[in-house]
């Protein structure tokens, strides 16, 4: 009998009963440990590649460095992309060690990627700007653009920015996902 129980998914051996977690809830699971990996990785992999971001040039016999702290957009942006793959590595431990199927979690994990997703949001934002503007200058406020001359450091910044934005992505869909299985749970009004 106890063997039949068990081969049903069910487990008596303490007298409780545990249903097998079905496919959609480990395809969640899965999905969500995949992506939390990937926005660890792009997130990590953008601030290492931002952070590196320096560049020299001799104008007049005179020696410019720029580096990515010298502008506050792409400090933000590495700061923001720390805190996002710190939680990110927080979150895929906590989603690993919990229950694969518990819906009393739902809430968490999308309050969680709900505010590391904008706050990616608004770091790219702000870095992009930036970048535009020094890739391609504003006529009308009289900036020039500069990418013609540090072209090393604008290129890596650039990479930094798409691999963050890779990083948003993956939390824009784990927001989603949460808010999908927050209303089918029932939670989510």
């Amino acid at each position: 009998m106890e063997s039949l129980e068990v081969a049903n998914g069910k487990s008596s051996a303490l007298g409780v009963s545990r249903e097998a977690s079905s496919p959609p809830q480990m395809g969640f699971f899965i999905a969500q440990v995949v992506l939390r990996f990937f926005t660890l990785a792009f997130t990590a992999a953008a601030v290492a590649v931002m952070v590196t971001a320096k560049e020299t040039v001799e104008v007049f016999s005179i020696s410019f460095t720029v580096r990515y702290s010298y502008l506050s957009a792409f400090k933000f942006l590495v700061g923001a992309d720390a805190v996002v793959c710190g939680f990110s590595m927080l979150s895929l431990i906590f989603v690993s060690i919990f229950n694969k199927g518990k819906s009393n979690h739902y809430f968490f994990l999308y309050f969680h990627d709900l505010i590391l997703m904008v706050l990616s949001m608004s770091a790219c934002a702000a870095a992009t700007a930036v970048g535009y503007v020094g890739r391609y200058g504003q006529d009308k406020a009289a900036w020039m653009a500069v990418c013609g001359n540090v072209k090393m450091f604008c290129d890596k910044a650039l990479a930094s920015i798409v691999l963050s934005l890779i990083g948003f992505i993956c939390l824009f869909l784990l927001t989603i996902m949460a808010a999908r299985n927050l209303r089918a749970s029932g939670h989510l009004i």
